[in-house]
């Protein structure tokens, strides 16, 4: 009887999950069809309602120690799909280039990439920001912004209001199997590109690096620039605007801010990045979505989903390409004094 309730369980979540969150099992499907050219783990399996959802993490590549790794993580807030959209579109760009391009199939050989494309699973099914406790994800950090703004910055009061910060002394599972997973890749890689994905913010696409907790530079300024100098080099008619988080508001709690401050001052170079999809454009484009709450954050319109899905594959292999010869543009020390001049030129006058 148990056996047949659990069975029973189990079939009625995947007919759910096929509705209300398809991202999941086309990333499912990708395990099975692909099982050849990548490898994953399950980092932790999440309880909501007496049903289990699992947190993947994807390599592809070369998984040994002392090689570069980009990592690309979405669905930190699951309201926010068309970031776990953008980077499962971007894996089965690689899985299906990876069956007869040489030089992908080369480039690999000597790094790596981890894709954790759904940080917050019950989230996603449940089309909301915060996780199944109501706590909001990117602001569950043991962090403290002195400046940070009224509510919006993280609130510890009550999971009914948006903005939840939860229990910071202990983070969230979803919280603490990412920080074991970039602990475990910047102990072991010389340098590591973190990419989150997420929406909502203006009508451009930026690139934003920590700070979210206060104005000064990171430490590691001049890597971020010279970073941001490729980029604009290689890709000058690029649309998207690099810049630091605290240029627009500060949070507490960023998840960012607290894996670098523990991560990435070390021997490691750990740079981590957000993208943050301009979502207005959409609303602006059409203002119907107004009327939904995923309209604030994701295109509705089909042919604007596709666009999205597929406009950031360029970024994407840029930071592959990146990681991968990171040694030809990472700065000297000769050029620090000029990148952190610039920096501060650029985001901190």
């Amino acid at each position: 009887m148990t056996h047949q309730l659990n069975a029973h369980r189990e079939r009625k979540l995947r007919d759910l999950l096929q509705t209300r969150c398809p991202e999941l099992v086309e990333l499912e499907r990708l395990l099975v069809n692909f099982n050849e050219l990548l490898s994953f783990r399950v980092l932790t399996q999440v309880e909501y309602q007496a049903h289990q959802f699992p947190i993947y993490s994807l390599t592809l590549g070369n998984p040994a120690p002392e090689q570069p790794t980009l990592l690309l993580t979405a669905g930190v807030h699951g309201i926010e799909r068309i970031g776990v959209q953008v980077v499962l579109a971007q894996l089965k760009v690689w899985l299906e280039r990876l069956k007869w391009e040489r030089s992908l199939q080369n480039c690999l050989q000597q790094m790596s990439i981890t894709l954790i494309p759904i940080v917050n699973p019950v989230g996603l099914f449940l089309n909301r920001r915060s996780n199944g406790k109501g706590v909001d994800l990117m602001r569950n950090a043991p962090i403290e912004s002195r400046e940070a703004s009224f509510l919006v910055s993280g609130q510890k009061w009550t999971p009914k209001l948006p903005w939840y910060r939860g229990d910071v002394s202990h983070m969230e599972p979803e919280n603490q199997v990412l920080r074991e997973e970039i602990e475990r890749l910047t102990a072991r890689a010389p340098m590591v590109i973190s990419v989150d994905c997420h929406s909502g913010f203006g009508v451009h696409d930026r690139l934003w690096f920590p700070y979210a907790y206060r104005r000064r530079p990171m430490q590691d300024i001049a890597p971020m620039v010279a970073l941001k100098l490729l980029w604009e080099s290689s890709y000058p008619n690029h649309q998207y605007i690099f810049e630091p988080q605290s240029n627009h508001y500060l949070t507490h709690g960023d998840l960012w801010d607290y894996f670098y401050k523990q991560f990435g001052r070390k021997q490691c170079r750990f740079l981590p990045l957000t993208l943050e999809l301009g979502s207005w454009a959409w609303v602006r484009k059409r203002p119907l979505q107004l009327l939904r709450f995923d309209g604030l954050f994701n295109p509705l319109v089909p042919h604007r989903q596709q666009r999205a899905m597929r406009r950031h594959l360029p970024l994407m292999d840029f930071f592959r390409h990146a990681v991968h010869s990171y040694q030809q543009w990472l700065p000297g020390p000769a050029e620090l004094a000029n990148l952190k001049q610039m920096a501060n030129s650029l985001w901190y006058r």
